[in-house]
């Protein structure tokens, strides 16, 4: 696989292979597109006792939907996590993937945006989960509508296309 600098990835828009909504052309990069946090999460409920991981866990059973308003913020203590999800759906081509990254002007608050899971697969047609941590010592006010995070896209060698859980997300 490679990575697409700027102009290619301008270049595969105009070809399809990348589609963005909405999409302001400021968002890309030298190798990235900046994506802005959506105004809806998922807040892991405050109990004890385990929660058990496995194939048929889900984790909409252990958290809350929050959405907020435009101007609002959600606050994420120190050692917390929650689940918020990108404005723009990405739709990739079967030759296309790519990989959710959190930015460097935000990490140095100590914000981890996408802990895990960060590969996207090729023909993907939808808006990024994004499983964010406060590795800090304070508490992190986030807002919706801040570049957030950035995707990086890799062109892939065959095609293929995801059908997996995940296939048509909208909310976290």
């Amino acid at each position: 696989m490679s990575i697409l600098v700027g102009e290619e990835i301008r270049a595969a828009i105009k070809r399809g292979e990348i589609a963005i909504d909405p999409l302001d052309e400021s968002q890309i990069g030298p190798g990235s597109v900046d994506l802005t946090l959506g105004n809806d999460f998922r807040v892991f409920r405050k109990q004890d006792g385990i929660c058990h991981v496995h194939n048929e866990s889900d984790f909409a059973d252990v958290t809350d939907l929050v959405s907020l308003a435009e101007g609002e913020y959600i606050t994420i203590a120190p050692c917390e996590m929650i689940l918020g999800i990108t404005r723009e759906r990405i739709t990739l081509a079967e030759s296309m993937a790519g990989w959710l990254e959190g930015r460097s002007r935000f990490a140095r608050f100590g914000l981890a945006v996408h802990v895990t899971a960060g590969f996207m697969q090729p023909g993907i047609s939808n808006h990024q989960v994004l499983e964010i941590v406060n590795l800090g010592h304070r508490p992190l006010a986030l807002y919706p509508g801040t570049q957030i995070c950035q995707f990086v896209f890799d062109r892939c060698i065959g095609a293929a296309r995801y059908q997996g859980r995940f296939v048509d997300q909208w909310k976290p």
